[in-house]
């Protein structure tokens, strides 16, 4: 078993942080898109730029071959969900600061908490059950039922959590050929495929800026997602993961700078307790997976 140093930890971290920036950028751009596209239009256009991309790149450096999955449903499953997924957070863009949006997309790990039980058969115990419950109660804290903040809008985030929730536990079902750069490319290709009504609707006249703005985000995103999943092949999940939630930094930052908006006491209260159980339900999951590889194999004869 190889030893994690200090060097390649901080690789790993260095990594996980800018993939996150990068990925709070796409947010930033999206939201500024969003107030005159229709979200399936922003999600459909970015892929129409990121697919032929990551097929060049793919062809010549892996071979074409990369581009074939052997188990092709699942990807086109997941890219349904990824497909609901990106319409949720980008109507949760438009209607919610991007703090709020960002925050409350931190939801993410207690459904694939409560999801892993029916559908990959897992146990979750009471104290799991418990953690995602208080990471729900952090959302009611930053959302606040009866003090006239709640609103529909507030939906939003917590369905892209549901959906990126299912898209991340169906990654399960991916067949072992398939590397990430087979998965990272029918992640974008797949979601063309279902957008393509849009093109029947109307669309805006572009602004001179969207001839730049959709192909940095199309770029940013995909950047983003490479260094993101990197972080986790260089380090364990409990050494990178933790890091994504800067992301609430820099959404704070980017929402100053460009709406000119602050969180409240109680987005910060609320994002602190989502967090948390975030945090506690990974090295939750980390322990289990220790006490299973401690476990003797039941198939194996006794010395």
């Amino acid at each position: 078993m190889t030893t994690l140093t200090s060097a390649h930890a901080g690789r790993a971290i260095l990594t996980m942080c800018l993939g996150v920036i990068l990925m709070v950028t796409s947010d930033a751009i999206s939201k500024w898109l969003v107030e005159r596209y229709h979200p399936l239009q922003i999600l459909l256009l970015r892929c129409l730029i990121a697919a032929p991309m990551l097929a060049t790149f793919i062809t010549l450096t892996r071979g074409a071959h990369r581009l074939r999955s052997a188990k092709p449903l699942v990807h086109v499953l997941r890219g349904l969900l990824v497909v609901f997924a990106a319409w949720c957070f980008f109507l949760a863009l438009k209607n919610l600061p991007l703090d709020t949006a960002v925050t409350i997309g931190f939801t993410a790990p207690m459904f694939i908490a409560a999801i892993s039980g029916p559908l990959l058969k897992e146990r979750v115990g009471r104290d799991r059950w418990l953690a995602i419950l208080v990471g729900f109660a952090g959302v009611l804290v930053i959302v606040r039922p009866g003090a006239g903040v709640f609103g529909p809008e507030a939906l939003w985030p917590v369905g892209a959590a549901f959906f990126y929730g299912l898209v991340l536990v169906a990654a399960r079902f991916i067949d072992v050929r398939d590397d990430f750069l087979t998965m990272t490319f029918w992640m974008s290709v797949t979601p063309v495929v279902f957008c393509l009504p849009v093109l029947f609707v109307d669309w805006p006249e572009p602004e001179p800026l969207d001839w730049v703005l959709f192909p940095a985000v199309a770029v940013i995103a995909t950047l983003g997602t490479a260094l993101l999943s990197q972080a986790f092949r260089l380090a364990p999940a409990a050494v990178v993961a933790p890091f994504d939630y800067t992301a609430l930094i820099w959404a704070s930052l980017f929402g100053w700078l460009i709406w000119g908006t602050v969180p409240s006491i109680w987005t910060y209260l609320g994002a602190g307790v989502i967090v948390a159980c975030g945090l506690y339900l990974m090295f939750t999951e980390r322990r289990a997976r220790r006490l299973e590889e401690m476990l003797p194999d039941p198939g194996r004869p006794l010395p």
